[in-house]
């Protein structure tokens, strides 16, 4: 066979262009090639295949590139029928809570009042099962039990490997950097002490809305719209912010992109303008917008525009809960000047600030008219949206790829909470209400031990058993949009 007689990079850079289709069918012709394929071919499609998920980096890490594609492919199916598994990941909290998460590739940190809990990521010896999930501990930063010294806000930060810091903001307005000390698998109510925690007194009292990482930077923005920048690499208590501004609204949530061509931080708050953004360096963030992005397809293109234009219809004031990147492979193209925004209307926009200030699509639930408190993109295919509605429990999803394609579902319990917080990855959504976390789980092979068990309790918290499901999922409410797509301008 002429093919076989062929320098063995020469092969390789052949099945480098095959499709899947061709790679399968070029497995069974002998072994020499199903040995490329197995070596090479697999590798290659795994990078076309852009698929963020931080729970999953390590477990699959251990696997063959082509039991990592058929986890993917596996993964994208259920999402295009819908087939997941609702979980919560522990009992209801005390009292009604407004819990954020964040996440890195060892752990899901979920704060809830003045409790930090962590989870851990398994690594999957068994190739094809969705890896595990595991309760680690809970810890405590205050024995005063007062909503002044709630947790508002968290973001992971990188600590060589061991994934155990964060930045955390309070209600009382400090900022925290945190090492969650080591512990006991199951420990509860460890205390973080002074040891453990460098403090920023940057923003005085002002409760601190979000806190956003990319790089080397944190960009931390309190309720009254002060932003600060900070040097991650020169993060010491006495260190200084490499800068401050004072937008002076309302504020609810940013977005910080430092490898973006022009560098910029993304501000949504209640005013005329809830969606602005500002240019950044490293030393400086700018006073003044550098575009502000409208709710309407009669906003102009920039600031200057909007001043000079007699026509412009004045927009109301609204406001921007929450702030997320584009989907990886959206047809838009993976760029960082394209964000996806939740609304106090109801709507999701997506606005590319390549080509103007109004929105080039729009998306609801028009089941629902609540305001949208938190947005995340990802998904099967790398290609959805997900948006945590403000009341019910309601996240709903839309594929970008086929915009008339939404659902949205009601997380585990029912309750009438809102969604405060989510994290889009591929094959899952995690999720907090004002009750508990909770996750759908659109991966193969889910167990009962892949998600930490929940133990009995007394009375009903509107769980109940999905049937046919081995005691892993639990019912949830899901319904299809009628009209996903609202708009396209």
């Amino acid at each position: 066979m002429f093919l076989l007689s062929l320098p063995s990079d020469i092969l390789i850079q052949t099945i480098g262009h095959l499709s899947v289709a061709d790679l399968l069918s070029l497995t069974q012709t002998c072994r020499k090639f199903h040995q490329l394929v197995h070596d090479f071919g697999w590798r290659n499609i795994l990078c076309t295949l852009h698929r963020p998920s931080k729970s999953l980096t390590k477990g699959l890490a251990r696997w063959t590139p082509l039991a990592q594609f058929k986890y993917h492919t596996l993964s994208d199916r259920s999402w295009e029928k819908q087939r997941f598994i609702a979980r919560p990941l522990s009992r209801p909290w005390k009292g009604k809570l407004q819990p954020v998460l964040a996440i890195n590739e060892s752990r899901l940190f979920v704060a809830a009042g003045q409790t930090l809990y962590s989870y851990t990521f398994a690594l999957s010896e068994d190739e094809g099962a969705t890896p595990g999930i595991s309760f680690e501990a809970s810890y405590r930063f205050s024995l005063r039990d007062v909503p002044r010294n709630d947790i508002t806000s968290l973001a992971c930060v990188p600590d060589d490997g061991a994934d155990r810091t964060l930045f955390v903001g309070f209600a009382h307005g400090q900022l925290e950097r945190v090492r969650v000390p080591p512990c006991n698998p199951g420990q509860l109510d460890i205390p973080i002490d002074a040891l453990s925690r460098t403090p920023f007194n940057y923003h005085k009292d002002e409760l601190i809305e979000a806190l956003a990482t990319s790089g080397d930077s944190l960009l931390s923005f309190s309720t009254n719209g002060k932003a600060c920048l900070l040097a991650l690499s020169s993060s010491t208590a006495s260190s200084l912010p490499n800068a401050m501004i004072d937008l002076d609204t309302r504020a609810w949530s940013a977005l910080l992109s430092t490898t973006a061509s022009t560098p910029f931080a993304a501000f949504g708050t209640s005013s005329d303008t809830p969606l602005a953004i500002h240019s950044i360096t490293p030393t400086s963030i700018s006073p003044t917008p550098t575009l502000t992005l409208g709710a309407s397809s009669s906003s102009s293109s920039s600031p200057e525009h909007q001043d000079n234009d007699p026509d412009r219809e004045l927009e109301r004031p609204t406001a921007v809960y929450g702030i997320a990147s584009a989907p990886p492979t959206s047809p838009w193209g993976a760029s960082d000047q394209i964000l996806v925004s939740g609304w106090f209307d109801g709507l999701v926009r997506v606005h590319d600030m390549r080509a103007s200030r109004a929105p080039t699509l729009t998306f609801a639930d028009p089941w629902s008219f609540e305001p949208i408190y938190a947005v995340a993109c990802g998904g099967g295919g790398a290609a959805h949206i997900a948006a945590g509605s403000a009341r019910h429990s309601v996240v709903a999803f839309w594929d970008v790829r086929a915009a008339g394609r939404g659902w949205s579902v009601h997380a585990p319990g029912n309750d009438i909470s809102p969604v405060y917080s989510i994290i889009l990855e591929s094959s899952r959504l995690f999720g907090a209400t004002q009750s508990r976390p909770f996750v759908y789980d659109f991966g193969p092979a889910v167990r009962p031990e892949t998600y930490p068990s929940l133990p009995r309790t007394r009375g009903v918290d509107g769980l109940s058993h999905k049937n046919g499901w081995d005691h892993v999922g639990f019912y949830v409410t899901k319904y299809d949009h009628p009209s996903a797509h609202v708009g396209e301008h």
